[in-house]
């Protein structure tokens, strides 16, 4: 017995109440339907319909087995249109949200060459650091950075996301660069300002996630809300800045950055993972324009993150 055929025929007998009906829109014969549907009892050992001149009736082990067979079939058909899917020309108009000061860096250099490799994709890009509701905005996809609330968006891990400490050559020559975390509470440093807290954590590098971070108490003349403001900060020389490594990276290996603690792995908070993520609504299916723009920026980004590698540099 073909199982999913007289799963369907099963179904569609209860929906239409006859079995003529649902062999009519099969094309299929009266006999085949009920031959399926005899198949399905003598396999369950239960009748699963009360037959009648004039309609169909379901059994109450007709109707707990309908009810189940719902949902075997409707993740069929999920798993179908996402194969499908994979054979389909990504085409049409992406609308994408992505963080202002990360889309400048790393997501606009690289819009020519995805475009060359989709040739029917347009994109209409918004650059905001605001959070954006996806589907009341009409996006497609997002990049969001750090720790993702809890919703009903669906997230790809694009990249690592974190912080590394910073100085100008110009402070670390006034000040002398600190030995270990706790001497940063000694130092000029640059906080975030939309934080509720001034202190910053450090636990070792590589140390597992569980490891409870030490927290550092900080403080300094300056602080801002932006991570851009931040950087250049520190490359005036004002104080410590413990930043995202994606937005300094190519700072360091030029010299205009020096790297401080880095056998220490610098956080401004607590909680759960912070990456760099792909975010997108839920949907039976990815569509293929979605699935090619999160497969091209994990790619481009790659593993650890090129920005991340010792000689870093913005693309």
């Amino acid at each position: 017995m073909d199982y999913f055929a007289a799963l369907r025929v099963f179904v569609r007998s209860v929906e239409l109440g006859s079995f003529s009906k649902a062999a009519l829109e099969e094309g299929a014969k009266v006999s085949t339907v009920s031959r399926y549907v005899g198949a399905l009892e003598a396999d369950l050992g239960v009748a699963l319909f009360n037959r009648s001149t004039r309609r169909l009736h379901l059994t109450e082990a007709g109707k707990t087995f309908y009810d189940h067979r719902l949902q075997v079939l409707a993740s069929l058909d999920e798993a179908k249109a996402a194969t499908s899917a994979l054979n389909v020309v990504p085409r049409g108009l992406l609308r994408i949200n992505i963080p202002a000061t990360f889309g400048r860096l790393h997501v606009v250099p690289h819009i020519d060459k995805f475009l060359a490799a989709y040739p029917e994709i347009n994109i209409d890009a918004t650059l905001t650091d605001a959070t954006v509701d996806l589907i009341e905005a009409g996006a497609d996809v997002a990049v969001r950075i750090g720790a993702l609330a809890d919703s009903s968006l669906i997230a790809r891990r694009l990249a690592r996301h974190h912080r590394i400490l910073v100085a100008s050559p110009a402070y670390v020559q006034a000040r002398a660069a600190p030995l270990r975390p706790e001497d940063l509470s000694e130092h000029a440093c640059l906080p975030f300002a939309l934080l509720t807290t001034n202190a910053w954590y450090f636990r070792r590098e590589g140390a597992p996630g569980t490891e409870e971070p030490i927290p550092v108490k900080v403080s300094g003349r300056f602080r801002a809300n932006d991570a851009e403001a931040l950087r250049n900060a520190a490359l005036s020389g004002l104080g410590i800045g413990l930043l995202p490594s994606w937005l300094v990276g190519g700072d360091v290996p030029a010299g205009r950055l020096i790297r401080l603690l880095p056998e220490w792995e610098g956080l401004i908070a607590v909680g759960p993972e912070r990456a760099i993520w792909g975010i997108y609504p839920p949907k039976r299916a990815v569509s293929p324009k979605v699935r090619a723009f999160l497969d091209f920026l994990h790619t481009r980004f790659g593993e650890p993150a090129y920005w991340d590698r010792p000689a870093a540099r913005n693309p």
